[in-house]
């Protein structure tokens, strides 16, 4: 694809709010939110997710079943997933003016990747044409308060999900705490360099989405973006 300024450009008068953290951790509950309330507001909002382009989604999920994929090789099927997703929704919409709202973006590759070995500065070379947001939230949680979330609501994990490509344990469920530990690890050391505004998952959705609304709020004012009783 074409190379494309990863700065906002006087071309591009629409907003990019992102969704971060572990699997479990309350953020696609948050963003669903706020994605009702920008809606019932009369905004323009387009939601996307990670690993969702139709054009590439049903070879990654081949790949997966078969449990074959190299680290190099999962990390290019998502990089491909998502240049698919950018050139033809993300970039175009924001250009147009729309608020888009991403459920994981460009970090969860630079946390992910670099978790199963991949090199720090080829990951971010990789996605180095993608537009920063506007505003990122992590949402902040306890490894064993996500990971209870997530092995509560399914009877089996999936073999990359629990990071049993990466030998941490023979346990299913020992794997992906580990691996989620370390994904973890990888969030926090971004959240400075990467403006992450911390949210604090174990508190109720009410609470955090107040705190989000408020954040959301002010990007908006700054970006001449308040239109209706939204104030």
């Amino acid at each position: 694809m074409k190379k494309i300024n990863s700065k906002k450009n006087q071309n591009e008068n629409g907003i990019l709010i992102v969704v971060e953290g572990v699997d479990g951790s309350g953020k696609s509950t948050q963003i669903h939110l706020i994605d009702r309330w920008l809606r019932s507001k009369g905004y323009d909002v387009f939601f996307t997710e990670w690993n969702s382009s139709e054009t590439v989604r049903e070879i990654t999920s081949k790949g997966k079943k078969k449990a074959r994929l190299t680290p190099m090789t999962f990390s290019l099927l998502h990089s491909t997933d998502f240049a698919d997703r950018y050139e033809k929704n993300i970039y175009p919409l924001l250009r147009a003016g729309y608020i888009v709202l991403a459920d994981r973006y460009i970090y969860t590759a630079f946390a992910r990747d670099t978790v199963r070995g991949c090199d720090r500065t080829w990951i971010r070379n990789m996605y180095s044409y993608a537009r920063k947001p506007e505003l990122t939230f992590y949402f902040r949680v306890p490894v064993e308060v996500a990971v209870n979330r997530i092995i509560s609501g399914r009877p089996k994990l999936k073999h990359y999900e629990a990071g049993m490509d990466l030998g941490l344990s023979k346990d299913e469920y020992e794997s992906y705490r580990i691996f989620q530990g370390r994904i973890v690890d990888e969030y926090e050391s971004m959240v400075n360099d990467e403006n992450f505004v911390v949210i604090d998952g174990t508190q109720g959705i009410e609470k955090q989405q107040s705190v989000v609304r408020k954040h959301v709020l002010k990007i908006l004012k700054e970006n001449n973006k308040i239109q209706g009783n939204i104030a």
